[in-house]
């Protein structure tokens, strides 16, 4: 977000050097992807033609972003945001253009909205949504993050969806027509399960695994975008797209593989800059969850609980970090009376 938003160098992006995989003795390949995964051989085909076998394998592919079905979406000017070379694709066009179209009021889109406002130019934010962000925190959050977006100038056209996208303009549904210079899809993503599903490995909207990450074949695990793993505390099966609960997850498969292993019990966790206020989350809620709120989010000084039955089964914090990784804590040991007394004192 920083890099994209131009406060932030480059060399912060890699977690890891190349030089450190050396140093650990990890043969890293990033110019040779798997083409055919053979679980009963335990073998691996890279698209160069070398078969590489293996012991234990860890699928972590990910998701790649969507793109919509209308007329332009292909145009040079029609960027995702994934990658790196996403992010420096989008800075490119930047740097001569005046006006963004975001298309998707999710995290990414509004991000990205964020970051383009900071580099000085005009953003118009495309939604079907009532209100951005309403499915995931709520109508009250979501509110108030449109707002935060709209003080710093980002417009936004809700209910509605692009019809075409054009060189300097994009045509909306609902006939209005916003000039872009560019446009970013923020609409999603769908998990890389190609190499699974080939492989004959259980999918269902992700790769199924078991509470200790392990795939339906034996020495095949996989974490996280793509991994649809069972949640311990709520006893559904749920696919998190959060890098911390990726990295996470990876370690854990790295436990297992080595026998050390226990079940993933991890509580999800991610946070969400917007400008100067930062969204903390832990847990995992659903849209049916109820919503009640503690302080003054106007004030960035607010708690937000989502509870399932009676029971608290998410948390966000506004301004209240130190509150929020308790909560963590005290989620991780299963500990409701602690949440709730952490809840009653703030």
């Amino acid at each position: 977000k920083d890099y994209l938003a131009g406060t932030a160098p480059e060399e912060w992006v890699s977690l890891r050097s190349r030089q450190f995989y050396e140093q650990i003795k990890v043969d890293l390949r990033t110019d040779d992807p798997a083409a055919e995964l053979n679980p009963s051989k335990k073998s691996l085909l890279l698209q160069s033609g070398r078969t590489v076998p293996y012991d234990a394998l860890l699928l972590a592919t990910g998701a790649e972003p969507r793109r919509l079905a209308l007329a332009g979406s292909d145009l040079p000017t029609v960027f995702t945001l994934r990658t790196l070379n996403d992010a420096k694709a989008i800075i490119a066009a930047a740097r001569t253009a005046r006006r963004a179209v975001i298309v998707g009021s999710s995290f990414i889109g509004l991000e990205a909205a964020a970051a383009l406002r900071t580099r000085g130019l005009e953003v118009a934010v495309v939604s079907r949504d009532r209100v951005p962000l309403e499915r995931v925190l709520g109508a009250q959050l979501g509110q108030f993050v449109q707002a935060l977006h709209e003080k710093h100038g980002v417009r936004f056209h809700l209910t509605t969806s692009p019809r075409a996208i054009h060189t300097q303009t994009v045509e909306l549904e609902n006939g209005v027509v916003l000039e872009a210079d560019f446009v970013v899809l923020g609409v999603g993503v769908r998990p890389r399960v190609a190499l699974a599903t080939k492989a004959g490995l259980k999918v269902d909207d992700g790769i199924v695994v078991d509470s200790h990450l392990r795939t339906s074949f034996p020495g095949v695990w996989a974490a996280g975008d793509i991994a649809r793993y069972p949640d311990p505390r709520q006893g559904t099966s749920v696919r998190i797209e959060h890098w911390v609960l990726a990295q996470r997850q990876g370690q854990s498969v790295a436990r297992d593989m080595l026998g050390l292993g226990e079940r993933f019990r991890d509580v999800p966790f991610f946070w969400s800059r917007h400008y100067d206020v930062t969204l903390s989350y832990v847990g995992h809620a659903t849209a049916d969850d109820a919503i009640e709120v503690l302080g003054n989010i106007a004030r960035h000084d607010a708690t937000v609980i989502y509870r399932r039955a009676g029971r608290p089964v998410a948390v966000v914090t506004v301004g209240r970090d130190r509150l929020s990784l308790a909560i963590e804590a005290a989620l991780e040991r299963d500990d409701v009376d602690a949440v709730e007394t952490l809840l009653a004192d703030n």
